[in-house]
């Protein structure tokens, strides 16, 4: 098939590969199985062998891409420069293909709380805080509560900022106030 991703791994990875692509890019509700079986080059029997259903499916491709290293808070792992620095560089503008988190797209699609996409959502969005208050920590702040958290904010809006007017500059007002923020939280008493 002419979009078939040109690999040599399984039917679970192309479909993965193909439903991560294509969620991404287009959105979940607006991907139809069709397309990534398609795409995938499976049939959709074999689709559903793999997965029960599209909701698993959205639930799988939720919990590759918190494990694929593709999530801007990645630069945070970023170990050449120090907590602080981290912490603002978090809210470098990102690439040209940027669309936006991932989970923050799919939390808005998915409006029914028991979709298993939502836990792993809520997973993600609640250890990326944590991940913010302990470099906060890291880096000395006075509340690295508090740090954490208006940092997990500023992120959160630049980010769906970004997505929605597809311009990713929102980052490039973020970023100052970002460094504000540490830098008052590093100075604090």
């Amino acid at each position: 098939m002419a979009n078939q991703p040109a690999t040599t791994h399984g039917p679970r990875e192309r479909i993965l590969a193909a439903a991560s692509a294509l969620f991404y890019r287009h959105g979940i509700n607006a991907t139809g199985i069709g397309e990534v079986v398609e795409v995938a080059g499976v049939s959709k029997r074999t689709l559903y062998q793999q997965f029960e259903s599209k909701d698993e499916l959205v639930a799988a491709y939720l919990r590759r891409m918190t494990e694929s290293g593709r999530l801007l808070d990645r630069r945070l792992d970023r170990t050449e420069l120090a907590p602080g620095e981290r912490l603002v560089a978090l809210f470098e503008r990102p690439g040209a293909a940027f669309r936006g988190c991932p989970m923050h797209n799919a939390s808005v699609e998915l409006t029914e709380p028991a979709h298993p996409g939502r836990a792993v959502i809520h997973a993600y969005k609640q250890g990326f805080l944590d991940r913010l208050v302990d470099t906060a920590r890291q880096a000395g702040a006075a509340d690295p509560e508090e740090l954490g958290h208006r940092l997990f904010v500023l992120f959160e809006g630049a980010t769906a900022l970004a997505t929605s007017i597809n311009d990713p500059a929102a980052f490039d007002y973020a970023r100052p106030a970002a460094a504000t923020l540490v830098g008052q939280a590093l100075t604090a008493e």
